[in-house]
């Protein structure tokens, strides 16, 4: 629900607009004069201030300034019953969104907050896309053929379209806020913000006062007021990740917001309305924490409405050359996303196949990224694998090393590649690093067999 200030010495103009702007869904908030507006401004966050152009103490000119100068994007519609060319020509230049002389048509005055609300809203959007664009993510970049990524995909499509609250758990490096952000990106959501937060890299003070926003001086160091990343979520979906790290204030308030949809922020009595989706995920057995006394069990009910498991990358080899195919095509040649993507040796393939990958997903795209910048030809070869991978592998214990055979892993490969390039044997072959004939014979060596068309 947005918020409006209205700013006018006369209490009868703020009263009737007070009323209309919460018949038309706002919430409104009233000061008599500058001053008092400044305070509930340096107390606060507001969507839009409507303020007249004559008061005492402060004026409307002087009030626009001060709220242009501050760290936020609140837009201000001036109102004046002496209405002048020069005054508004003033106004529209130190970035008053509208200038309306009294008296005021409710319907037109309505036409004006709505949309200058929804210029705000925009322009908070398009700093969090700019923010968002370099690290775009949707369904499409969960990349696999196993049987635990095809029930990825399918839970990804179960659950996208509605706002039931997730659980994500999988190791670290599995990917848990790909997932999140998929789930967010397939439903109806996807045109609102997608805002994550790593809870377990903040202090809880910190942490509180970037989830729940705060009033100016709730602590030492809050010069002004701040709006929570909830409410920058409104109508989106907040990440929540490593949520086994918070502290118990933190899972009460927490609990409170997944109760009510309501958020408080830190120094204030007032509560705020919210329409956010949660997810959350856990590298933490939450069950265990939960016996331990180290997590509410309220919170874990109440974030476990609908979970899912991310398997490791060690318990879908079959997904390795599959990924590597398409990090290789993310960072191109040589580290340049732009460029023709290298190719891997059979030598280098069949390492990092049988790698037990601890940091699984994570690790082996630092892995591909690393091999394709040191890399002296077209081809990644074994020797421009990270050390400990090599060694690890030379070394390997039989319980470290990999399901099935290499040969298992080479066939799955050269399938994918045969899909992708439209089963052109030439483009295939180039793609994959090995002679055309080569691949002629590997074909009949594994019985591969182009997919038939399905007839209408």
């Amino acid at each position: 629900m947005e918020s409006v200030l209205i700013v006018d010495d006369e209490e009868s103009i703020r009263k009737a607009l007070s009323i209309l702007l919460k018949r038309n869904g706002f919430r409104p908030e009233e000061a008599r004069d500058g001053e008092e507006a400044m305070r509930k401004i340096d107390a606060s966050c507001y969507d839009l201030v409507i303020a007249d152009l004559n008061m005492p103490v402060m004026g409307g000119i002087d009030l626009l300034k001060r709220v242009k100068e501050g760290p936020g994007d609140t837009e201000v519609i001036i109102l004046t019953a002496f209405g002048t060319i020069q005054s508004a020509v003033e106004a529209i230049k130190l970035g008053a969104y509208d200038y309306l002389t009294k008296p005021i048509e409710p319907k037109d005055i309505m036409i004006r907050v709505r949309n200058a609300v929804e210029r705000k809203r925009l322009r908070t959007e398009v700093r969090q896309l700019r923010m968002a664009l370099k690290d775009t993510f949707s369904r499409r970049h969960i990349v696999g053929r196993s049987p635990g990524i095809l029930r990825l995909h399918e839970f990804i499509e179960q659950v996208a379209m509605t706002d039931s609250t997730v659980l994500v758990c999988g190791e670290s490096g599995t990917g848990k806020e790909l997932v999140a952000r998929a789930i967010h990106g397939g439903g109806r959501r996807r045109e609102m913000p997608f805002i994550p937060i790593n809870c377990g890299a903040l202090p809880e003070g910190l942490l509180e006062g970037e989830l729940f926003g705060y009033v100016k001086g709730a602590f030492t160091g809050a010069i002004n007021a701040k709006k929570g990343l909830f409410e920058e979520a409104d109508r989106g979906t907040i990440f929540l990740d490593e949520i086994s790290a918070t502290s118990p204030m933190t899972q009460v308030r927490l609990l409170r917001v997944l109760q009510e949809q309501e958020i408080r922020r830190l120094g204030s009595n007032d509560t705020i309305k919210i329409d956010v989706r949660v997810i959350a995920a856990t590298n933490q057995d939450l069950v265990k924490l939960v016996g331990e006394g180290k997590f509410r069990e309220d919170l874990y009910y109440r974030l476990n409405v609908i979970s899912v498991e991310i398997p490791p990358l060690r318990e879908r080899k079959e997904d390795i050359p599959l990924l590597i195919d398409h990090l290789l095509r993310r960072t191109g040649s040589s580290g340049k996303k732009d460029a023709d993507p290298k190719r891997v040796s059979a030598e280098a393939m069949r390492i990092m196949y049988e790698y037990h990958w601890p940091g699984n997903v994570r690790e082996l795209h630092n892995a591909v990224e690393r091999a394709v910048v040191l890399s002296k030809s077209a081809m990644v070869q074994a020797d421009d694998l990270p050390p400990s991978i090599r060694k690890s592998v030379a070394g390997d214990s039989p319980g470290l090393r990999a399901r099935g055979s290499f040969r298992d892993i080479e066939r799955e490969y050269l399938a994918s590649a045969l899909d992708e390039n439209g089963w052109n044997y030439s483009k295939t072959a180039k793609a994959v690093g090995i002679a055309r004939n080569t691949l002629l014979r590997r074909i009949r060596e594994y019985e591969l067999a182009k997919p038939v068309a399905k007839t209408p």
